[in-house]
């Protein structure tokens, strides 16, 4: 019995995802449960498992081809015995080095496409958002440069020949050159070049950021807290703290309950817009930014208000944990209200962090250095870190931004303020 592999649903507003490997091939047993192929959608890497126990009989979608939830990856023969398709594959790889070269054919041809005048769109061997995108606009893929695995279109080769105003004008014209981004290098500069396909997450990570530039009256105000009281804290505690919690006491448990006191206070920073209204969240969902091989993710800390501090590092090490293993799920990425990211694990000074949308705050933290600052009228050293918020000043006044920043200050420099609520 033949079962279907098929896309799961992949989330909120996920309407697409690209096949990045099969960890399988055709003839191979497979067992339930057993992770089949990995998907890349625009916000997360997640593993589809094997339906059944059986053998891989057929994949239908190739690496990097493009799928929609739902759509069929292959399908898996519950009673096939794993030897018999490896050796048939194995016997067409042995034959096909025998066979006499093809002469070269048009770029058209490659793609599967066939030289026959057309009288429609044809979308057959193409993606599902490629089709959509064909049919929606009226561009011939077959008229349009591949720049895909195999000779496919991408959705990106699509989107380019439309707004270059592509048109399915029928096989006999020239297909459109692809969108010229950037001036050619210099033949010498050329061949030292590598041109990498942008990943699903990182091409929504640029779309997202200049997005939120475009729409947002973005604008940052900073501040600088002395991390003594902190430090001292952590220093005093960090051993009976990961004794009794298992997690190390870091600094995030502090910010994000600073955070949220000062959240509290100031409504306008944990809101967002909607049309022609300004939608208040009486809840607070703190995204924390983590950095990764692939870009930038922000898991959700979620009800960070009703958490302590050790519960809130222990969240963030889960996610961090996930985060590096590509295993977050989209649920855990979904719903911030109000995003921290931390900068200074990589040295930075001081930083315009970029809003989160349609999140209205973004604070943004710093390296902790040593400066000298007065205090009672006297020189002293004290570790000092810059703090930045960005904010949407179409909801959030400057008024309401320094005050932010004022009460993560003053929270941060007495820690008894988040202990006793204050």
């Amino acid at each position: 019995m033949a079962t279907e592999i098929r896309v799961p649903t992949l989330g909120e507003s996920v309407s697409e995802a690209t096949i990045a490997r099969w960890f399988k091939k055709p003839g191979e047993a497979v067992t339930a449960d057993e992770p089949l192929v990995e998907l890349e959608t625009d916000k997360v890497t997640l593993e589809v498992p094997a339906p059944a126990s059986g053998v891989i009989a057929e994949i239908a979608q190739a690496e990097g081809a493009t799928v929609e939830p739902g759509g069929v990856l292959g399908t898996i023969d519950e009673g096939g015995t794993a030897s018999a398709v490896p050796k048939a594959e194995e016997k067409k790889a042995e034959e096909k080095p025998a066979a006499a070269p093809a002469p070269a054919a048009p770029a058209a041809s490659t793609q599967g496409y066939g030289n026959a005048p057309k009288t429609g769109i044809d979308t057959q061997d193409h993606g599902p958002a490629v089709g959509r995108l064909a049919r929606e606009s009226g561009v011939d893929p077959a008229q349009v440069a591949a720049s895909g695995k195999d000779g496919r279109v991408t959705k990106g080769d699509m989107l380019a020949a439309i707004a270059q105003g592509g048109s399915s004008g029928g096989a006999q014209a020239p297909a459109p050159a692809p969108a010229q981004m950037r001036a050619p290098s210099a033949p010498d500069d050329a061949s030292r070049e590598e041109r990498v396909r942008m990943t699903k997450l990182r091409q929504t990570i640029a779309r997202r950021l200049k997005d939120a530039q475009n729409t947002a009256a973005m604008l940052t105000t900073f501040n600088d807290v002395d991390m003594t009281a902190v430090m001292e804290m952590r220093k005093t505690y960090k051993d009976v703290f990961e004794k009794k919690h298992g997690v190390k006491l870091g600094f995030m448990g502090f910010f994000t309950k600073a955070c949220v006191q000062a959240l509290k206070e100031l409504p306008a920073v944990n809101a967002e817009i909607d049309g022609q209204d300004i939608v208040y969240k009486n809840y607070y969902h703190v995204g924390i930014a983590v950095g990764t091989e692939k870009g930038l993710v922000v898991p959700v800390v979620r009800d960070a208000d009703q958490m302590t501090i050790a519960e809130i590092e222990k969240q963030i090490g889960v996610f961090g944990k996930k985060a590096r293993d590509g295993k977050l799920s989209i649920d855990e990425m979904q719903g911030g209200t109000f995003t921290i990211t931390n900068g200074g694990i990589y040295g930075s000074l001081m930083s315009t962090p970029i809003l989160n949308a349609p999140q209205s705050g973004i604070l943004g933290m710093h390296r902790i250095e040593e400066r000298p600052v007065v205090r009672g009228g006297q020189v002293v050293v004290r570790p000092m870190m810059y703090l930045a918020l960005s904010y949407d000043h179409r909801i959030v006044d400057g008024k309401e931004a320094v005050t932010f920043l004022v009460r993560v200050k003053e929270a941060l420099e007495d820690p008894a303020r988040l202990v006793l609520d204050l």
